[in-house]
């Protein structure tokens, strides 16, 4: 995937869920604050390229650097079996806290 502009990442917003459905996927490398230091450090990110997000179509990114949401979606992963599902997700609290997947509804 080439580079995107920042507007093009979805957000999640505390305790609303996103429904979304993945067309793509790749592996980068991003630049985040650590939660804990406050530092700049490199993580590799699971980057999905969303083409539907609550039943529109769309064009954006959503980015993984969470373990444990690595770790929902990782079956998915292998023969881009995302393709066959929508996934709803939600983050639980603000700040550092990962999203998590809430639903996967086949499609």
């Amino acid at each position: 995937m080439a580079e995107v502009p920042e507007q093009n990442w979805l957000r999640h917003t505390p305790g609303v869920p996103l429904r979304l459905h993945f067309s793509d996927h790749s592996e980068q490398p991003r630049v985040i604050t650590d939660p804990w230091f406050k530092t700049p450090r490199t993580v590799q990110s699971l980057v999905f390229r969303v083409d539907r997000l609550d039943g529109a179509t769309v064009d954006k990114l959503y980015s993984v650097v969470s373990d444990r949401l690595r770790g929902e979606l990782q079956p998915y992963l292998e023969g881009r079996k995302y393709l066959g599902y929508e996934f709803v997700m939600i983050k639980d609290g603000p700040g550092s806290v990962p999203p998590r997947i809430l639903q996967v509804i086949p499609r």
